[in-house]
């Protein structure tokens, strides 16, 4: 009998649980055992010990080691190694072909708490990165035209693959221990940290009675404190909630019920909450940055500036437009767009290119 392919996913930064990443690397893993021909191909993913059972039973492992930054366990019976994180410390340089290299976000770019001696140091091992790469992925096309701005990739191989939509199921019953918002309520998720630019949102409560949900990491305390900063300013802070990080089951319960999602990020990549949101049918308000206005098209709504009257006045002109059109059904019809199944056949497609 033929040998199969072997593919190798690298799925070590599962270790952020409710994180992109980590929802990017479990649902394609998912999608490509689904896509692969199981008599010519198999997957293997690369993980942490303790997050291989996300994946359920029918997969194959090999497990992450701390050592393998120095030495990955590369053997010649491996046809493709994906590397899915332009940051991780798991590259298979010495791997002479079948290395696809996906590309989340130039992201560091746009942090101005980053000096320009670290960001040069990044873009220097991001170069290294994509020269050994075989094939090049970015998950939109922002992202593939942010590379082409510092890095010459005439010659080499790319493609561009979005996301897909992670698909919330609808909640229907009681989360134990969950407390739902008493009221109408607008609503948020992401990592609270600067480029996320959630303190212009407390503004937005000024003359209703809505509240504010904010969930996701607190990587930045400074930060949160700027935000509560500014809800103080306009008097809502009793109006402003941080859940912190949120199951499955209650970031869709919010999803699912927030009178709006709002999104008013400065650097993205792609933005897979936005496309969560849309798959309930919920308006989105979004900024016009980085890679915003290509995932949610003309189905979303767009901050033009974050100057609080202005912001108010796009809010409210959103909410009107979409109670008062069939907006749900195009916004719904936009997160369908986005497939973890067709994500999956466009990367074996990449995969197979490499054989």
């Amino acid at each position: 009998m033929k040998k199969r392919r072997q593919i190798i996913l690298d799925c070590e930064r599962m270790k952020y649980a409710n994180t992109g990443l980590y929802h990017y690397c479990l649902q394609l893993g998912w999608a490509l055992q689904r896509a692969i021909d199981k008599e010519t191909e198999e997957l293997i993913l690369y993980v942490r010990a303790a997050t291989a059972p996300d994946f359920g039973p029918g997969f194959s492992f090999i497990y992450q080691h701390t050592l393998h930054k120095f030495l990955l366990p590369l053997k010649k019976k491996y046809s493709v190694w994906h590397c899915t994180y332009q940051g991780t410390q798991y590259f298979p340089f010495r791997k002479r072909k079948g290395v696809v290299f996906t590309i989340h976000d130039l992201n560091f770019l746009y942090d101005e708490q980053k000096t320009q001696k670290k960001k040069q140091k990044y873009l220097r091992q991001l170069g290294r990165k994509i020269k050994a790469a075989s094939h090049l992925v970015a998950i939109s096309n922002f992202v593939l035209e942010d590379v082409r701005r510092f890095f010459d990739i005439s010659s080499k191989p790319c493609s561009v693959i979005y996301n897909g939509c992670n698909i919330p199921a609808p909640v229907t019953g009681d989360i134990p221990g969950f407390i739902k918002p008493e009221g109408s309520f607008l609503y948020t998720i992401g990592t609270v940290v600067d480029k996320k630019n959630f303190h212009v949102l407390p503004s937005l409560l000024v003359g209703n009675n809505r509240l504010l949900v904010i969930s996701g990491i607190i990587q930045s305390e400074a930060y949160k404190e700027k935000i509560i900063a500014e809800a103080q300013q306009y008097k809502v802070e009793d109006r402003v909630i941080f859940t912190g990080p949120v199951t499955e089951a209650e970031k869709s319960w919010y999803m699912q019920h927030c009178e709006c999602f709002l999104f008013p990020s400065l650097a993205e990549g792609f933005g897979l909450p936005v496309i969560e949101a849309m798959y309930f049918g919920r308006p989105v308000i979004l900024s016009t940055h980085t890679s915003l206005p290509e995932i949610g098209g003309d189905a979303a709504y767009y901050f033009k500036n974050f100057e609080p009257v202005a912001m108010r006045k796009t809010l409210e002109d959103s909410l009107h437009h979409y109670n008062s059109t069939n907006a749900r059904e195009k916004i719904m019809a936009r997160a369908s767009f986005f497939n973890w199944d067709n994500a999956a056949k466009q990367y074996l497609e990449v995969y197979r290119g490499l054989y």
